[in-house]
């Protein structure tokens, strides 16, 4: 299947890339945030309605409460119905944007992420720059598969956000975010980045649930979870 290419992004040479690969380099995988988990995962849009709904519950309460009634008072309740559909409808609204805009591509010598709403923003991380990684399935399938860079290297983390691993401000760490059958994403990537950095990574150590980068050389690669 062709990843979609929106018109904001029709001078990429090839969609979610800025520029035709080097001669000898191939995409393994292109994918894309799935917004329903990014809009539960990143922004807890769930945890969201349940303060709105209690807020209602309150306000429902005052308004049986008030002399006048829900006769007399039923306007300020509906008012917070609106403000709180309102406010639940643009964080959704930014949680598709959020997913619908980025793009991962990930080929045999490096990881492009390709993120931004307004301003499109294209990071390139060689796999032999990246350190260490781990990642996180949840119950739907998705998974957030975040990276270590090497000490040396430094993104900001308001330039990655919400692409990077929460409260890793001092040295941010980029991240995969919700993206479908993220186990087998994760795999592909260990794979990926222990045969560009020639580290043997055993099955042994790899449980189907867990997967790991470690830039230490070691024959084994021990987990780190997201």
């Amino acid at each position: 299947m062709k990843p979609y290419q929106a018109p904001e992004h029709e001078f990429e040479a090839v969609p979610g890339l800025p520029e035709p690969l080097p001669l000898g380099e191939s995409i393994l995988w292109q994918g894309s945030p799935e917004w329903r988990s990014v809009a539960r995962h990143v922004f807890h849009l769930h945890w969201l309605a349940i303060y709105f709904a209690v807020l209602l519950l309150f306000k429902a309460i005052s308004v049986t409460n008030a002399d006048g009634g829900w006769a007399q008072e039923w306007s300020g309740f509906v008012w917070a119905l609106v403000v709180s559909l309102a406010a639940l409808i643009m964080v959704a609204a930014f949680a598709y944007w959020t997913a619908s805009t980025a793009m991962y591509t990930l080929t045999s010598r490096r990881l492009v992420m390709r993120i931004g709403i307004v301003l499109s923003i294209t990071f390139n991380l060689p796999l032999k720059r990246l350190a260490q990684g781990g990642f996180h399935v949840y119950k739907d399938g998705s998974a957030d598969i975040p990276l270590k860079l090497m000490d040396e290297d430094k993104i900001p983390f308001i330039h990655l956000w919400p692409h990077a691993r929460p409260w890793r401000l001092a040295h941010p760490e980029p991240m995969i975010r919700c993206v479908p059958d993220g186990a087998k994403v994760a795999k592909l990537l260990a794979e990926t980045w222990a045969s560009v950095n020639q580290v043997n990574l055993s099955s042994s150590v790899m449980p189907v649930k867990q997967a790991s980068l470690n830039g230490s050389g070691d024959q084994q690669a021990g987990v780190q979870a997201a």
